[in-house]
């Protein structure tokens, strides 16, 4: 079986890397609509799409980067580190959201691509402007594509409950998150959208049952060991669910049984509720990945190099890739494009994408060199602590 993610080893684990690559160029493509490939993403194969895998990762992630200052450092501190990164987010959201602003404005004004104003939900920045003006900056008003860094920003401010519970007991943390859920899907408990009726197209009180899985992960991860350890049981198990919702995804078997009997987040395919065959699904793909004998070595290797680099600088690729599908989402509402025309244009992105985070990447190796090179002066310019105490003597 592959090895777990193990702190002490200094390495980072190739899987989530790689995963979270593929995740956001899977994300890209689907916020291209009508594009040839999009039929070639994971959501056309099961119950659940790349937005369950971003949010699962998000959270290993986060277990993994802040969980440590909870345990040893200072608990303000701790909290401030992850509210921090939080307030990274919610900048990178409206920045963002500025410049797709004006991208559509423009292709409205100059190529008549009027079809974005419905598709975006564009239509309250033209007739209740100043109401957009207030919605946007209060998260309530969100662009259609631009919905994930919100909900990734609420799901911050509250992690440091999951994590300081979660060390004491993350099954408890599941329990509480699955509890959460629950009671949202059951009595509809959304943040609410602004001018628009309505709540968020991803509901936080939902979505944080994913969310707070992958903290769980995280935290078992720094531990060497895996949340939930490999069972032959579970595993094919997880794999017979994971055809179940192939089959059913290809031969467009509508309904799920029952359906109309059970609660439509237990037996529906909602997405802003997380529905429970979504979770289920998002759930059994991560573990069947994880467990599968050679992954981490297969996923080593230097094709996917480029992919790893991308999933390591995941928020500035994701902000790109946003941009960049406003742009081809303008673009093909004027121009009509063939299977390899799509393939060039998503081609061409996901390359723009990759040379983001190789030049993010190049800055940081180049500041830690930097920080090396100033660390090894200082202690060949300091005196040891042995040169002290004899010099001293």
């Amino acid at each position: 079986m592959s090895t777990p993610f193990i702190p002490g080893s200094g390495e980072r684990d190739v899987r989530l890397d790689v995963f979270r690559g593929l995740t956001l160029i899977t994300i890209f493509i689907n916020h291209v609509p009508g594009n040839a490939f999009e039929h070639l993403t994971s959501r056309n194969f099961g119950f659940s799409d790349a937005a369950e895998a971003f949010v699962l990762m998000s959270g290993i992630a986060v277990g993994l980067a802040y969980s440590r200052g909870f345990k040893t450092g200072d608990m303000g501190q701790a909290v401030l580190r992850v509210w921090r990164r939080a307030c990274t987010l919610y900048v990178a959201h409206v920045v963002t959201t500025m410049i797709a602003i004006a991208i559509i404005a423009w292709g409205i004004l100059y190529l008549n691509a009027i079809e974005m104003v419905e598709r975006v939900n564009f239509a309250r920045l033209l007739d209740r402007p100043l109401s957009a003006m207030i919605g946007l900056p209060a998260l309530g008003h969100q662009l259609g594509y631009f919905n994930i860094l919100p909900l990734y920003f609420v799901l911050l401010l509250v992690s440091p409950v999951y994590i300081m519970i979660g060390l004491l007991n993350r099954w408890a943390m599941v329990g509480c998150a699955a509890l959460v859920w629950l009671l949202a899907a059951h009595f509809r408990i959304n943040l609410p959208n602004f001018p628009n009726p309505g709540g968020w197209f991803f509901n936080p009180f939902a979505w944080q049952f994913i969310y707070a899985v992958g903290i769980a992960g995280g935290l078992a991860a720094l531990e060497g060991r895996k949340f939930v350890p490999f069972h032959p049981g579970l595993f094919w198990g997880a794999s017979a669910f994971l055809l179940f919702s192939l089959l059913w995804a290809k031969l467009s078997m509508g309904a799920f049984p029952g359906s109309s009997i059970l609660p439509f987040y237990i037996a529906g395919s909602d997405k802003t509720f997380l529905s429970l065959p979504r979770l289920v699904h998002a759930l059994a793909l991560a573990y069947v990945a994880t467990n599968i004998a050679g992954m981490g070595a297969f996923l080593s290797r230097r094709a996917f190099a480029p992919i790893a680099l991308m999933g390591q600088n995941g928020l500035a690729v994701f902000v790109t890739g946003s941009v960049l599908s406003i742009v081809l989402q303008v673009f093909r509402t004027r121009y009509e494009t063939t299977v390899l025309q799509d393939g060039a244009l998503l081609l061409s992105g996901i390359l723009l994408q990759y040379c983001v985070a190789l030049f993010l990447s190049a800055i940081s190796e180049k500041k830690s060199r930097k920080r090396k090179i100033a660390g090894e002066a200082a202690t060949r310019s300091s005196p040891s602590l042995v040169q002290a105490y004899t010099s001293g003597s």
